[in-house]
C-alpha cells in the first residue's frame, strides 16, 4: 500500500492545503488561552501581598511529593487511583501531544532522540498510557454519573450540580486519547504494520479494526483524527480556565506556594509588621481584593472533589460551613468581578454578598480541611481574616461578646481575677505532696509551666493542672508558674480575628515568660502550646514541650517509671487533639507514654492521628453557640464506643470538657469515661 499522506502534506479537496489548518488552530488557541489567562491572572495583581518565595528547597520536595507523585490522593483509594491514572498519562503524552501539534507544520519533525531505541520505548508507554487514561476516564464518568459519591453533591442553597462539567472534561480527555490512537492506527493500517504495536493497547485495537480499510478511508481517518485532537486539545486547553479544571493548569503553582509551615496563622497583612498595626484603617477581608494572591490562586485551584467537607466536622454536624463552597464561591466571585469581556466589576463586602456571618463562626480551625485537601489549598488564613474583618466592623456574635471582653479585661474568658490564677496549687492534699513555685522574680527555675486559663480557672480542669504539676514533681524536674503574671495564651483570640487583643495578651506573656529565667517550657495545654510555638515568633523564648513529649522523653530516660494499669479491664482509646496532632504532628509520643504503661490495652478510633475528629473545643467554640445536628464530641464518644474502648484518653482540657458533657448527652456515663493524658500519667506513677 502506499504510504500515508501527514496532515503537513495533505490538501483537501485536492487544492487546500490542510497545513493552514495546522498552522492556524494553534496560534487562535494559543492566543485565545493567552487572552483568557491575562483576564484571570488580573485579580491576583490587585490581591494583598504574600511572602511565598521563601524556603524554594522545601518547596520544590513539595511539588515533587504532592503534586509529582500525588501523595495525597490515595486516600481516597478508587478516586485517588483513577485521578494518579489520569495525570500518569498527561505527564506522558504531554511529549506526543507537543509533536503532534508540530507535525501538522512539519511531516518530517522528530524530538530529539526519538529516532533511537528510546522513541520505540517512549511508544509503547504513550500507547498504554493512553489506553489507561481511556479507561479512567470511563470508570470516573461511571462514578460521577451513576454511583454519585455524596460528597460530590451541592446542596441547593450552594448553586447548580457540577457533575455535568465534569462528564464533559472526561469526554474531552476520551476524545483526545481515541484521536490520538486512531491517528497512529491508521498510519500504521495503511504502511502495513512496520514497528512493534503495545498489546491490548487502544492503537492496538484500532489497528485492528481498521487493518481491513481502504487507502483512502485510512488517509480519511487519518486527517479527521489528526485535526479532532488538534481542535480538542486547543479547546480543551482554553476551556480549563472557566471552572473546577482550572486546577489542571494552577496545581504546580499552587502546591510550590502552598503553607510550608503548620500551626501558624498568616499576618493581618505581609507587607505591615506588628509594630504598624495601629496605623491600619481596617483590618482582615472585606472585599474580594482583600485576599493574598495566593489566596485567590487557591480559589483557582479547587477540583471540587470535595475532600475538604467530607473530613470537616463543623459540615459533618450540619453547621453551616463547607470548605469547599468557600473556595467555589470565592472563585465564582472572581470569576464574575473579573469577566472574560467588558469591565471589571466593583467589589462589594463580602459578609452577606457570598459569604454568612454563622458560615465563618462555624469553623473550629481544626485543620481537617487542609490536612486532606491534595493542591495545598488553606482555609483557616481565609476564615481568620474573614474574622477579623467582621470583628474590625462589630460583627461579633453575641455569646462570644463577653469572653472577649473579659480577655481584654483579665487576661482570660472567664473573668476571673488575676490572683487566682495560681489558686489551684493549693488545694490541701496536693500542696503537701508537691510545691510549686510562682516566678514572680523572687524565684527562678529551670522549667516554667505554661498553664493557661482554662485549666488554671476551670474547677474540673484545674485537676489536669495538679497532675502535670505531680508529674514534673515525680520527675525531679525544677519548675514553676507564673501564676498572676500570667495571661491567657491567645491562640483562640487570634483566630477569632481580635487582632490586637492577641498582640497584647503576646507582648505581656513573652515578657513574663523571659523576666522568669526559665530554659524550658512544658504545657498540657495544646493551644498553649501551639501559640507559644507558632504564634509568638520570639526566638528569645525558650524550646516548649506539650505534656506529652516531656512524658515520654522521661520514660525513654528512666526518669519517670509507671506501674501496671490500675484495671485491667478497662479498654482505652487515645483522641488526637486538633491543636496537637495536625497542626503540630505530635502524633506517637503520647501513645508510646500509654503504652509504656503495663498492662493498658488500647485500641485506635476510625478516625485517628491527621484525620482525628474535633471536639469543637477550638477557637473559644466553648463560648460559641452555632446551629448544628449533632454534637462533635458526641459523635466522637460514639466512634470510641464502636472501637471497642470505654475510656477516652485526650491531651487537651478543651477535648475533655466537651468528651465528659457529650457522654452525658449521649446517656453513655455507665458504659464510657473521659480522663486527661495527665490525669492517667498520674495515677500510675510508680514512686
Amino acid at each position: 500500500m502506499e504510504p500515508i499522506i501527514a496532515p503537513a502534506d495533505f490538501s483537501l479537496f485536492g487544492f487546500i492545503p490542510t497545513v493552514i489548518f495546522s498552522f492556524l488552530i494553534p496560534v487562535v488557541g494559543v492566543g485565545c488561552f493567552a487572552y483568557i489567562m491575562a483576564r484571570r491572572v488580573a485579580p491576583l495583581v490587585k490581591a494583598a501581598p504574600d511572602n511565598r518565595f521563601d524556603q524554594i528547597p522545601q518547596r520544590i520536595i513539595a511539588v515533587i511529593k504532592l503534586w509529582l507523585l500525588q501523595w495525597r490522593q490515595p486516600r481516597y483509594m478508587v478516586a485517588g487511583v483513577l485521578h494518579i491514572m489520569i495525570f500518569v498519562g498527561f505527564l506522558v503524552l504531554s511529549i506526543r501531544s507537543t509533536q503532534l501539534v508540530i507535525l501538522g507544520v512539519s511531516s518530517k519533525f522528530a524530538i530529539p532522540g526519538f529516532d533511537t531505541i528510546i522513541g520505540d520505548i517512549y511508544n509503547v508507554l504513550k500507547d498504554y498510557a493512553a489506553t489507561m487514561v481511556l479507561v479512567a476516564c470511563i470508570i470516573a464518568a461511571y462514578r460521577r454519573g451513576v454511583v454519585k459519591p455524596a460528597r460530590y453533591a451541592v446542596p441547593e442553597k450552594y448553586g447548580h450540580d457540577h457533575t455535568a462539567e465534569a462528564i464533559f472534561v472526561l469526554g474531552l480527555i476520551s476524545t483526545l486519547m481515541i484521536s490520538e490512537s486512531l491517528f497512529e492506527a491508521s498510519e500504521l493500517a495503511a504502511s502495513g504494520h512496520e514497528k512493534f504495536l503495545a498489546p491490548l493497547s487502544l492503537v492496538w485495537f484500532e489497528y485492528l479494526l481498521l487493518s481491513g480499510a481502504s487507502q483512502g478511508t485510512l488517509q480519511a481517518i487519518h486527517i479527521a483524527a489528526y485535526y479532532v485532537h488538534d481542535i480538542t486539545f486547543f479547546f480543551f486547553l482554553c476551556f480549563l480556565p472557566m471552572g473546577k479544571h482550572f486546577h489542571v493548569i494552577t496545581s504546580v503553582f499552587n502546591v510550590f506556594f502552598m503553607r510550608m509551615k503548620k500551626g501558624n496563622t498568616k499576618p493581618v497583612r505581609h507587607d505591615v509588621t506588628e509594630e504598624q498595626l495601629d496605623d491600619l484603617e481596617s483590618f482582615g477581608v472585606k472585599k474580594i481584593e482583600d485576599f493574598t494572591w495566593k489566596h485567590m490562586l487557591d480559589f483557582y485551584s479547587c477540583a471540587d472533589c470535595g475532600r475538604c467537607s467530607d473530613q470537616c466536622p463543623a459540615n459533618t454536624v450540619g453547621r453551616p460551613l463547607s470548605p469547599r463552597f468557600i473556595t467555589i464561591k470565592g472563585r465564582d466571585k472572581l470569576f464574575a468581578n473579573y469577566p472574560l469581556r467588558g469591565a471589571f466589576a466593583e467589589s462589594k463586602p463580602l459578609i452577606g454578598d457570598i459569604y454568612e456571618e454563622d458560615e465563618i463562626w462555624s469553623c473550629t480551625t481544626c485543620g481537617a480541611c487542609e490536612q486532606e485537601c491534595p493542591l495545598g489549598i488553606e482555609y483557616i488564613d481565609k476564615i481568620v481574616d474573614l474574622r477579623r474583618a467582621m470583628v474590625d466592623e462589630g460583627m461579633v456574635p453575641q455569646s462570644l461578646q463577653k469572653p472577649l471582653s473579659a480577655l481584654e479585661k483579665r487576661g482570660n474568658a472567664w473573668g476571673k481575677m488575676e490572683k487566682k490564677r495560681a489558686e489551684w496549687a493549693q488545694e490541701e492534699e496536693f500542696a503537701a505532696q508537691c510545691q510549686v513555685k510562682i516566678l514572680d522574680g523572687k524565684e527562678t527555675a529551670d522549667t516554667l509551666y505554661f498553664v493557661d486559663s482554662i485549666s488554671s480557672y476551670d474547677d474540673r480542669m484545674q485537676a489536669l493542672a495538679r497532675a502535670t504539676a505531680r508529674i514534673l514533681c515525680a520527675a525531679g524536674t525544677d519548675f514553676g508558674v507564673l501564676g498572676k503574671e500570667e495571661k491567657d495564651s491567645g491562640n483562640e483570640v487570634r483566630r477569632f480575628g481580635e487582632e490586637m487583643l492577641f498582640q497584647s495578651l503576646k507582648s505581656h506573656n513573652i515578657d513574663a515568660i523571659l523576666n522568669s529565667g526559665a530554659r524550658h517550657i512544658v504545657t498540657a495545654d495544646p493551644h498553649a502550646f501551639n501559640a507559644i510555638k507558632n504564634d509568638y515568633h520570639n526566638d528569645e523564648l525558650p524550646d516548649i514541650e506539650h505534656l506529652s513529649q516531656y512524658v515520654a522523653r522521661k520514660i525513654k530516660s528512666g526518669e519517670i517509671r509507671l506501674k501496671g494499669v490500675e484495671d485491667p479491664s478497662k479498654i482505652y482509646t487515645y483522641h488526637d487533639p486538633c491543636y496537637l496532632g495536625r497542626h503540630n504532628e505530635v502524633y506517637d509520643d503520647p501513645r508510646n507514654a500509654m503504652d509504656a504503661i503495663p498492662g493498658l490495652k488500647r485500641v485506635e478510633m476510625i478516625k485517628s492521628r491527621d484525620r482525628s475528629f474535633c471536639c469543637s473545643g477550638g477557637g473559644l467554640m466553648l463560648f460559641y453557640e452555632p446551629e448544628e445536628e449533632e454534637r462533635m464530641a458526641v459523635l466522637r464518644v460514639k466512634m470510641a464506643a464502636e472501637a471497642g474502648a470505654n475510656v477516652i484518653v485526650t491531651a487537651c482540657p478543651f477535648c475533655l470538657v466537651n468528651m465528659e458533657d457529650a457522654i452525658k448527652v449521649a446517656k453513655m456515663e455507665d458504659t464510657m469515661e473521659a480522663i486527661d493524658f495527665s490525669e492517667l500519667i498520674a495515677r500510675h506513677l510508680d514512686a
